[in-house]
């Protein structure tokens, strides 16, 4: 899974697809699992919500991602919008008086069934034409977010998020909503591990290689590639949903913008089309490096100035 050790041999094809095809894997996995989990006690909650929580969450959107770009090897360039669907759903379901875990799901089933109606138009092109397309949708629903107020409230319209409850228990605590993100992003972190050793991802995955090839081998592309969208775009909904309640407290057009989109197309091309663990490695990137170069450049123009004044003197 984290690395490759020489003198491994399968016997058997079972062996292969095996989830964890070298042994010390698991006790791997299950290392990384406790340093997720106990991490949250070892900072402060400055650390823990401007940096912990939210590479998390940015975790989750660019693997949800990374099963349509990665796996299905489509495009998409106004994912933000996506999750933005998702995350107005949610909102307004619960505003309404639905569970919380009914909202997340309808968050993420609406999002599906607008991402396969696009996709029912979209994916008959290809390239530079479907990332059009794409695009298109991205300032679709900022559009309607802005002018609709039934929707979006309007342009300058703030909508707070209620307090979300899982199974009856309210989650007002910073690591409370810490482990609320926690848990999505191990549920499709561990679906994005099992899904490449399934029919349904082997299809993908030759989708994306020849989609032509595939179809003389009896694939249908249309098919799988409307099945990435959908899924992808459920995966999306949902996590939209988790930033808005567990990050944000509210929801903005200007969060789920086509600046968005493109980090997180970022973080996907960064960390490796097709990698499950570079997509953290590319949210990590693309979250941190502002940060560095800033404290970079801060530093080196007090350098500067230093060394200006003392050559003054």
């Amino acid at each position: 899974m984290f690395y490759r050790q020489a003198a491994i041999r399968h016997t058997s094809y079972d062996q292969t697809k095996k989830l964890y095809p070298i042994p010390f894997d698991k006790w791997l996995v299950v290392a990384v699992l406790l340093v997720a989990l106990l991490a949250p006690f070892a900072m402060s909650g400055l650390y823990l919500n401007s940096y912990l929580l939210p590479w998390v969450i940015w975790s989750t959107a660019a693997l949800s991602l990374n099963l349509l770009m990665g796996y299905a090897g489509q495009i998409h360039l106004g994912y933000a919008a996506v999750m933005a669907i998702g995350a107005y759903s949610s909102v307004h379901a619960m505003r309404l008086g639905a569970p919380f875990e009914f909202a997340l799901i309808l968050g993420g089933a609406t999002a599906m069934i607008i991402g396969v109606g696009f996709g029912f138009t979209a994916l008959r092109v290809k390239g530079l034409y479907l990332a059009i397309s794409t695009l298109a949708v991205q300032y679709l629903v900022d559009w309607v977010l802005t002018h609709v107020p039934a929707i979006g409230g309007g342009t300058q319209a703030t909508l707070q998020t209620p307090t979300p409850a899982l199974l009856g228990f309210e989650i007002t605590t910073d690591i409370g909503r810490y482990y609320l993100a926690l848990g999505w992003c191990a549920v499709v972190t561990i679906f994005m591990l099992n899904v490449k050793r399934t029919g349904l991802g082997r299809a993908l995955i030759a989708v994306r290689e020849k989609d032509y090839a595939a179809s003389v081998l009896g694939v249908n592309s249309y098919y799988y590639k409307l099945i990435a969208f959908a899924v992808s775009s459920f995966f999306g909904g949902v996590t939209g949903a988790i930033l808005a309640f567990t990050f944000f407290g509210a929801v903005t057009p200007e969060q789920y913008s086509i600046d968005i989109s493109i980090q997180i197309l970022a973080m996907v091309v960064v960390g490796g089309l097709g990698s499950v663990l570079g997509s953290f490695f590319g949210a990590g990137f693309i979250l941190l490096a502002p940060l560095f170069l800033n404290n970079m450049v801060t530093g080196l123009a007090e350098a500067y100035d230093f060394g200006v004044s003392r050559s003054v003197i």
